[in-house]
């Protein structure tokens, strides 16, 4: 590669780096409010939801993985002995923020699958898969590299690339658990307007979550493939920034869908031979609303990534009865 060419790429990864810090600052400063909910709505500090603890974990794990990469890119001090040490430590918190966010699509379509035993054990098993293969392909034959005096970033050496078979592995991951979760949405039959909307932003959710990550993963596939190794972590850091963002945005949205409020009336204004009639073809057809739900139709915030949706009516009955008096 002539050195016109290496200065452009060099310039590229600078862009992209700054773009991604900009866009994950600017996602931290407008979700805080969110957060600071997420934090009131938990009973104790020492009693935190699981859907709490994968919320802090995203965002914090990927606000250290983002320094580690950045610092290490932009840093002008550190010395070769220390970047024996430090290049490691990116590539090992990409894998743990990877591995929080899987977690977070697992237990989301776990609970869209009402908790099927079956689905839960095939979630289980996709996962234990995925990161082992992530954890091979993405330490496999890491180095050091330097491309500018005092920086360190890592870098993916030997005659068999293995890094962006990591990205490869993720897409699939997230293709499988989507999959499954987007086919359980389809099966629901909904039967009022609230549960409509929360299918609606559901689906939307995974469709997004998917669209974007395998864009910025398919981004560091080519640049892996591509690049020179000086140049090859350079879409990293967009990719912790959207992995992030996408990550957070699923828990934020189901922390404010189960604390929306649960109340729905309903007027029967039809008329029918009797109440007991009326209040037989209601219950029925309020049955028939929870196959929506959950099994369980009570608000635990205890349990982790669920949205349970109670509907309750409120009937006015008004009929004429056999002697033509009205009830």
């Amino acid at each position: 590669m002539n050195s016109r060419a290496v200065v452009d790429s060099q310039a590229s990864d600078k862009y992209l780096r700054i773009a991604s810090i900009s866009i994950a600052l600017y996602d931290y400063v407008i979700t805080l409010p969110a957060e600071w909910r997420f934090y009131r709505s938990q009973p104790s500090i020492f009693h935190l939801s699981i859907a709490c603890i994968l919320f802090i974990l995203i965002r914090y794990v990927s606000i250290v993985v983002m320094l580690l990469s950045n610092y290490g890119y932009f840093a002008t001090n550190i010395t070769p002995e220390i970047c024996q040490h430090y290049f490691i430590l990116a590539p090992i918190f990409k894998v743990l923020q990877t591995m929080v966010s899987q977690v977070i699509i697992g237990f989301r379509t776990w609970n869209i699958a009402r908790r099927n035993r079956r689905v839960g054990i095939t979630l289980a098993l996709l996962f234990l898969i995925a990161i082992t293969l992530e954890w091979f392909t993405n330490m496999f034959d890491r180095i050091p590299v330097t491309d500018e005096p005092g920086n360190c970033t890592p870098g993916n050496a030997g005659k068999t690339l293995s890094a962006w078979l990591y990205y490869v592995t993720a897409m699939m991951y997230d293709l499988v658990i989507l999959t499954i979760s987007t086919t359980h949405l389809l099966q629901y039959d909904v039967l009022s307007n609230r549960l409509e909307r929360i299918v609606r932003v559901l689906m939307y959710d995974g469709i997004g979550y998917l669209v974007v990550l395998t864009g910025s993963n398919v981004l560091n596939i080519v640049l892996y493939r591509e690049s020179d190794i000086q140049t090859q972590s350079a879409g990293a850091s967009i990719g912790y920034a959207v992995t992030w963002i996408m990550s957070q945005r699923i828990l934020i949205h189901l922390r404010e869908m189960q604390q929306a409020p649960h109340m729905e009336s309903v007027v029967l204004a039809r008329p029918a031979k009797n109440a007991k009639n009326i209040m037989s073809d209601f219950l029925s057809k309020s049955n028939l609303d929870f196959v929506t739900s959950p099994r369980s139709m009570h608000v635990n915030n205890d349990v982790e990534l669920d949205i349970r949706v109670r509907v309750e009516r409120s009937v006015v009955v008004d009929y004429t009865d056999e002697s033509g008096g009205v009830a």
